[in-house]
């Protein structure tokens, strides 16, 4: 089995932000009108995603993202730490403004990432929002918007893109 090459970060964010808004209109003609079958077809090429794709040799998105905590995460990751729920928000995280209101990291990168190895530190309590990012094989028109987003910050949402719009030229 061959290794996965590392990602690139500076080479994918200059590829990204070349090619986003072309993606961005692909995915809006996609969300406008699927064709049939795209979810299978989706499960097929993200397959090849990630035999191509280390997300440890990246961790763009939790870099550059947070996720947002629901009420279980809370109460799990706060047990974790031994804190309240009050306290572990206090301590780590602030609530969105406008919106939802959702809870998130109050910094970027995330604070349970460790830099040098690019590990969670908390990966077995994760919020959940980290433990499905980054969403492909959810169903397609429900992740649409997430992935316009994405496209920008995570190589294999990048990837899944490409090869879609190379499938339908």
């Amino acid at each position: 089995m061959s290794k996965i090459p590392p990602v690139n970060l500076r080479s994918f964010k200059a590829k990204a932000r070349h090619r986003k808004t072309a993606m961005r209109r692909f995915l809006s003609k996609l969300e406008k009108q699927a064709p049939r079958g795209l979810d299978k077809q989706i499960a097929v090429l993200e397959k090849e995603v990630w035999k191509e794709t280390d997300c440890l040799s990246c961790a763009n998105c939790c870099k550059t993202m947070t996720p947002t905590y629901n009420p279980k995460d809370l109460k799990r990751i706060s047990a974790h730490f031994k804190m309240t729920i009050p306290e572990f928000k206090k301590k780590y995280l602030k609530q969105e403004r406008g919106g939802e209101r959702d809870w998130m990291n109050k910094w970027t990168p995330c604070q349970f990432l460790n830099l040098e190895d690019n590990k969670c530190s908390i990966y077995e309590i994760r919020p959940d929002d980290c433990a499905g990012f980054p969403h492909l094989s959810k169903k397609f028109k429900d992740y649409v918007h997430i992935h316009k987003q994405n496209v920008e910050y995570c190589p294999a949402t990048y990837k899944l893109v490409e090869k879609m719009m190379e499938a339908a030229s």
